[in-house]
This record gives structure tokens, sequence and C-alpha cells, in this order.
């Protein structure tokens, strides 16, 4: 078939449009996270430019997952990949150096600067007391030139017990797991770790899409700045309840208690969600009793027979907390909603 002339000349310049619309697109990276918290990050430093690729479902564990063939697909196809590390995730680091080798790896727990706290050992926790005198809560808040004045303001509001941590920069497949042997994975229930990690995603993004840089680092500024905030009133709403005596079902809130002034007496489950022998329920509900701990924390993702068995004899009440935010909205707002859904759940269980 022969095209007219005006029709020949409409076709070509829709086949240019088209050209020009594949181009800009492609100057976007093809971004994959792990899970929901992280896609939420780098949704919001992304905006309207593009959009992640999630791995994980929400609300899966990430202590242990088995990738469908079209979740390694897209980590296969993956320009960079946006994810919490190796220490809570080595499936997923095994399947970057198997599966998406050719991609950009994040693991942002290796971001300079990110608080890394201890595992806390054993069934029962001692407590300490939050003070400005006890630590040092020195970060590096490279990569938020726009808000150096701002940052330094925030950290000495949040001046809260922080343990010695050594960081690594981050780089494609080299990192070293033992940098992380001993601490505690769930990072992204800091919200001042999400904070530096918006400006990470950023840069990073940059590095790949240089033409939209100043897009990414104005969404970052945007999003630090709603986390600057969400932080100060949390803190405020959390204040009265610092002698709140409570059980987690595992020990993936420390990163939360430790920055808003909280303190666990302990976990039914051990830190990577593993059951609990009878003698560690044991151990629990003699500390519910001797130290008057009045809320036990279920998790959606874990049996909730557990806690049942844990609360037998005991007066402690239990309430959900959720470090994954299963039946939060998933997008742009669900950090900042995980956040405000685990300051809503401690102040359930005071009882307010």
């Amino acid at each position: 078939m022969t095209l007219r002339p005006s029709l020949l000349s409409a076709t070509l310049l829709a086949g240019a449009h088209f050209a020009a619309a594949q181009a800009a697109f492609a100057e976007v990276p093809n971004v994959v996270t792990d899970m929901a918290p992280i896609d939420s990050l780098v949704a919001q430093v992304m905006g309207d430019l593009g959009s992640s690729t999630q791995l994980m479902p929400q609300g899966s564990s990430p202590h242990g997952y088995s990738l469908r063939p079209s979740e390694a697909k897209a980590l296969q196809a993956a320009d960079i990949v946006f994810w919490t590390g190796p220490r809570i995730e080595p499936w997923l680091d095994e399947m970057i150096d198997e599966v998406g080798q050719d991609a950009h790896s994040v693991p942002l727990t290796l971001a300079e600067g990110s608080t890394i706290l201890p595992l806390r050992e054993g069934a029962t926790f001692e407590r300490h007391v939050h003070g400005d005198d006890e630590h040092d809560h020195d970060h590096d808040e490279a990569g938020h030139d726009d808000h150096d004045d701002h940052a330094e303001e925030t950290h000495d509001a949040h001046d809260h017990d922080d343990y010695e941590h050594d960081h690594e920069e981050v780089h494609d497949h080299d990192h070293d797991e033992a940098d992380l042997s001993g601490s505690d994975g769930h990072a992204w229930l800091d919200p001042m770790n999400a904070r530096l990690w918006l400006g990470v995603i950023a840069e990073e993004l940059s590095e790949l899409d240089p033409e939209n840089a100043g897009t990414y680092a104005a969404n970052a500024a945007a999003g630090q700045a709603a986390l600057d905030a969400q932080i100060a009133r949390v803190e405020a709403e959390l204040a009265p309840l610092s002698d709140l005596r409570f059980i987690v079902f595992h020990d993936s809130f420390q990163y939360f208690e430790n920055r808003f002034g909280l303190q666990a007496t302990g976990s039914i489950s051990l830190s990577d969600a593993t059951a609990p022998s009878p003698a560690r329920v044991k151990e629990i509900q003699d500390k519910i009793k001797s130290e008057g701990v009045t809320c036990v924390f279920s998790e959606p993702q874990f049996n909730a027979g557990l806690v049942a068995t844990v609360l037998d004899g005991t007066e402690a009440k239990t309430t959900v907390i959720d470090p994954l935010g299963v039946d939060l909205t998933p997008g742009v707002g669900f950090y900042g909603d995980l956040i405000d859904a685990a300051a809503e759940a401690f102040k359930t269980c005071a009882g307010e």
C-alpha cells in the first residue's frame, strides 16, 4: 500500500513523537525494589518520572522469600535495585548476583551514615536510660545540602540512645556482609534512616539519569522535609510513653524504639522470627509478671497463637503492630503511614 503524502507526513510525525516519547522514557532507569517501605521511598523520589517494580508482595516477610518467575524476570531486566540489605535479605543478595548481575545494586543499610544497631540477644532485654549524656548521636547526613541547618536541629531534637556503628559506601555487588554480622536488619523503621536514604536514592538515580537529577533532588528534599515534621510530631506523641512496659512478637522495632525513646522488655521470637522454644516462652511469661508488662504485640505475618500462649496466666493485653504495613495503601504515602501506624499501636498499647 502506498501512503498519500499528507498521510505519510502525519505518519512520520506520529512516529517521531512516539520515538521521542520512548527516548524520554528510556532515560528513566528501570528500577526494582525489595519491599513496600523501600518502594515508597523510591516512589517519592521518582515522582511522575516513572515507577518501580516491587519484588515481594506487600506484607511478605523479608527474612525468607522465593521469587516467582515473573519477579525474577523483573530483577533480570533491572537497571538498578534498591533493597534493604544483606543482613535481613541474604536470599536477595544471592539472587542479584545470579539473576540481576547487570543491575546496579544499592543495599541501603550499607549507605554511609545509616544508623545500624546491634542485635539484642536473649528473650528479655535490659532497660537503658535515655538521655543526652548516654551516647553520641553522630550521623553523617550526606546528600542533604538543602537541609543542612534543619538536619542539625533535627539531630539535636532526636538525641536518643544510638549505638556505635560502622558504615560502608554502596557499591555494585562488593559489599562486605561481615560488616552487618550481629546487626539488626530492620533499619527501615528508623525514619532518620529513611530520610538519609531518600538522598541516597536521588543520588543513585541521578547517576543513571542525569537529565532528571534536579527533579530527583527536589523530590527527595520534599520527602525529607515531610519526614522532619513527622518525626517531630511522633516524638511529641510518644514522649509520655517512655516508661511503657511491652513485649514484641519478634525483635523488629528496635530502630523505632531507639528513635522515639521506647524500650521493649523482650521478644517472644528471635529477631529473624524463628519459633521460640518452650523455655523462652516461660521466660517471657515470668518477665511479664515480674516487670509489670501491660502489653504484648502480635504481628499479622506470624502465629497469633504464640501470643495467646504467652499471655496465658498473665494480665497483659495484646494489640497488633506491623513492621511491613500489610494493610496500608502502597505508594508514595506508604512510608509515612507505616510510621504513623506504629505510633498508633504504641499509644493503643498504652491505653491512650
